[in-house]
């Protein structure tokens, strides 16, 4: 959810835009459609792709909105399992069935000297390659937390599990990283983290 956007603001919204309210399903669009698309690109690894995907997501959401129903979790976990089913059935029809994905390049590098953005992007590249490897859920909390941008509770009712249990699987995502990145060659007198 967007910082300035509360419960109770995500609430009116929702339930505007499952009247039709064509201004609040512009409104959850904008609020929601960078953070989709992060998680997508995350999992898909092409812009393109994860921008075509995007807007298929939203599609859907467009024609499932009016039977949406306000349980435990905040609409972003309904929006969320939509992007997730919706990357997989795209895994599904292009035969990539059990394949890891990466997660994508695009994640924000400060601006800085070029010397420290080839250094960062050295380091990056590196992270990204080790996560490919990780366990899918680790993988898929990696992705809703730092891409995607959700907290742990949002993490957690996106995926069905218990804000403990993202807990867990980011920790021990996040050392199997620091793991595998200490055992890598340095690079240029670094090492990557």
């Amino acid at each position: 959810m967007s910082p300035s956007l509360d419960a109770h603001g995500e609430r009116a919204i929702v339930d505007a835009a499952k009247l039709g309210d064509e201004a609040a399903l512009a409104e959850l669009y904008s609020l929601y459609f960078p953070r989709v698309y992060r998680y997508i690109l995350a999992r898909m690894g092409s812009p393109y792709d994860a921008e075509d995907l995007t807007e298929e997501v939203f599609l859907r959401v467009l024609d499932a909105i009016e039977r949406f129903q306000w349980r435990e979790a905040p609409f972003s976990a309904w929006l969320f399992r939509i992007a997730h089913n919706a990357v997989i059935s795209q895994r599904r029809k292009e035969g990539a069935r059990g394949r890891s994905s990466p997660l994508s390049e695009a994640l924000p590098v400060d601006s800085q000297g070029p010397e420290e953005m080839v250094a960062n992007r050295l380091a990056l590249n590196e992270i990204l390659k080790a996560a490919e490897t990780l366990p899918e859920a680790q993988r898929r909390v990696i992705s809703l937390r730092f891409s995607a941008g959700l907290t742990v509770a949002e993490t957690a009712r996106a995926m069905g599990k218990g804000e403990g249990n993202v807990k867990v699987i980011q920790h021990k995502a996040i050392a199997k990283l620091r793991e595998m990145l200490a055992q890598r060659p340095k690079v240029h007198g670094k090492r990557p983290v």
